[in-house]
């Protein structure tokens, strides 16, 4: 079976993904998603990190468009729990820029191996060519060399650089719910002429491994509202799962 088979099940994904109710922390954080757009797209700092990122060396399901939905999220996610911790609007907003800055620059080594490692150190050269401080870099390296799931973190004693990385990885693991099966998995299957056989065999073996990052969550906010978007993606994943088969049986 040819790539088109899997344009069909990505149409299917979607098509599913947009009858799903949109995940809760989206509608009941509306005003700080603008926000955290706004300063994606205009914040001096990030305009800086942004052009100095070199998108050819993004993996294709890995690219722009998801570092930019996790610097969002992540950044949502820092104010959300800087209230909780009683922060001052002074000391939270910082950390609001830092964690988008590291949502937009944590996934720059994704085509090499250990590429949260390769990733922190890169950043820290990026960062520090741009002028950014020692502590805010220390925050953006370590919050990306801890942003893989099932790995042992590196943690500070510093309760600011901690909130960075785990809402790096919470808005990380954000993705693996319905964008994953929507968008990530076809450009991955598709840019690596994956056999469908192959993806069939595998399928529900990965899924059990998306089941568990519901474990993982670190926040608050992450453990309030991650589990959602993984069952809608775990949703959507059974749905294709069963598509597969019914292609393969029908082809045999």
């Amino acid at each position: 079976m040819g790539m088109p088979v899997y344009q069909k099940l990505q149409d299917k994904a979607l098509e599913l993904a947009q009858s799903l109710p949109r995940p809760s922390f989206y509608g009941n954080h509306a005003a700080l998603l603008r926000r955290s757009e706004d300063t994606l797209l205009n914040h001096e700092l990030v305009r800086k990190c942004r052009s100095s990122l070199d998108e050819s060396q993004l993996e294709c399901a890995h690219g722009l468009c998801h570092c930019e939905a996790v610097a969002r999220d992540a950044g949502v996610i820092v104010l959300l729990e800087a209230a909780e911790l009683g922060m001052s609007e002074a000391e939270a907003d910082p950390l609001f820029v830092t964690a988008i800055v590291a949502g937009l620059l944590h996934d720059i080594k994704r085509k090499e191996q250990d590429h949260a490692v390769r990733g922190s150190i890169e950043s820290e050269k990026i960062l520090t060519r741009i002028g950014v401080g020692l502590r805010e870099r220390q925050y953006i390296a370590d919050a990306i060399r801890n942003h893989e799931a099932f790995q042992e973190t590196f943690d500070r004693d510093d309760t600011a650089g901690r909130l960075v990385s785990d809402a790096l990885y919470d808005a990380d693991k954000f993705r693996w719910g319905p964008e994953n099966f929507s968008v990530t998995l076809w450009l991955m299957v598709t840019s690596r002429n994956t056999p469908l056989e192959a993806l069939h065999r595998t399928f529900q073996e990965k899924m059990k491994g998306i089941e568990k990052i519901k474990e993982t969550f670190r926040t608050v906010t992450g453990k309030r509202y991650g589990p959602e978007f993984i069952d809608q993606g775990i949703t959507i994943g059974n749905a294709i799962y069963d598509q597969m088969t019914i292609l393969l049986k029908r082809d045999r």
